[in-house]
């Protein structure tokens, strides 16, 4: 390990010198005595020197082996225990890693599940959101089904408008280009309904109610004490200072006495005729029939009567031209047949009858068939 000089090995030498021929003889002297006693000495000096250099060799490997056996004793023990620490990081980290592996097996399986419920969440708002689109669009198809029914039974033009307007409103909520051509079949029959002529319902069937509580005061023909009829209206006097207006002739004088006696004659032959009117009548009568009712055919005939307005009130309300037509055309036979026309209840009665069989039921409504048969086909579409 040391650097040191290579020596002669003695024996090796001294072999080597034996087994050397001698040398043939030469003419050089021979050494001398002295000569001859050196070499030996010089040979164990210098195997001594060579002793001294390997003794001295041997204690410094000796000693470097020793330190070297003490630093690797001492290595050896701190590899022992970084051996000893890294088996227990190992072991913890194994420990780690398991508890790892089970949480991550654990988040994978949240995850997987979370997909699964992220993935059915989807499903479900896709298929609420398609039955959301059917049941809005069913509940359309009924409402604008039902309005067309009463439009076309009733003439229920304002309901129709109102169906229409919340069938579109319902449909402008969901914002999807896919109703825009229900939305447009539903501008045009809105449209069609807002172009139809208006007719006073409400006001004919108030006039047909006015006249059906007025039905149980009309005086009949048959009744005991017939209404006398209205007095003639006075005619009024000229205007004096007209263009074909005369001066009245100036009265007679006459004396008290004589104007006394004429007023009280007067006003006793005035209460005297009219008696005499109470006691004889004379009327003319188409129908003679219609003066021999009882009490009874009378509560009947007026129910009737009744009967026949109300008839003709559901008539309006139902666009029943032919029907409203024919109960009014009746009722006002009834009335000139069984009543006292003469009465001005009567002819109130005959004045509303009048007013109200003028009205136009004759009116064609339109059917909503364009708006339903476009939510029909949205909903036939797979």
């Amino acid at each position: 390990m040391n650097d040191l000089p290579t020596l002669p090995d003695p024996v090796v030498s001294t072999a080597k010198a034996t087994e050397t021929p001698p040398a043939p003889p030469s003419s050089q002297p021979e050494p001398s005595l002295l000569e001859t006693l050196q070499q030996p000495q010089m040979l164990m000096i210098g195997i001594l020197v060579l002793t001294i250099l390997l003794a001295g060799q041997t204690w410094s490997s000796h000693a470097r082996v020793n330190k070297l056996r003490e630093e690797m004793a001492l290595r050896l023990q701190k590899g022992d225990a970084v051996n000893a620490e890294t088996g227990s990081l190992a072991r913890s980290v194994q420990e780690n890693t398991k508890e790892l592996q089970a949480k991550v097996a654990l988040l994978e399986s949240k995850q997987q599940e979370a997909q699964s419920q992220q993935l059915a969440l989807e499903q479900l708002y896709q298929d609420l959101s398609k039955n959301r689109d059917e049941w809005a669009l069913t509940e359309i198809e009924q409402v604008l089904s039902t309005a067309s029914q009463q439009l076309q039974l009733a003439g229920n033009v304002p309901g129709a408008l109102i169906a229409l307007q919340n069938a579109d409103r319902s449909l402008s909520r969901s914002d999807k280009p896919q109703f825009i051509t229900i939305r447009r079949a539903i501008g045009r029959d809105t449209e069609k309904l807002k172009a139809l002529p208006s007719v006073d319902s409400v006001g004919v069937a108030l006039r047909l109610d006015s006249a059906i509580a007025q039905i149980d005061l009309l005086p009949m023909l048959s009744d005991e004490k017939p209404t006398l009829p209205a007095p003639p209206e006075k005619k009024t006097k000229a205007k004096a200072g007209g263009k074909d207006s005369k001066p009245a002739p100036a009265p007679a004088p006459t004396s008290p006495w004589l104007q006394a006696v004429q007023d009280t004659w007067n006003g006793w032959s005035g209460e005297m005729w009219t008696d005499v009117r109470q006691l004889i009548r004379v009327r003319s009568v188409e129908t003679p029939d219609a003066l021999m009712l009882s009490p009874t055919q009378s509560y009947f005939l007026r129910e009737n009567l009744k009967l026949r307005l109300l008839n003709a009130r559901m008539a309006l309300l139902s666009r029943n031209e032919t029907a409203f037509r024919a109960d009014l055309i009746a009722a006002q036979e009834a009335l000139v047949k069984y009543f006292d026309t003469r009465a001005k209840s009567t002819q109130t009665v005959q004045a509303l009858l009048r007013q109200v069989q003028s009205s136009n039921l004759a009116i064609e409504m339109p059917t909503l068939s364009d708006s339903l048969n476009a939510v029909r086909n949205y909903k036939a579409k797979p």
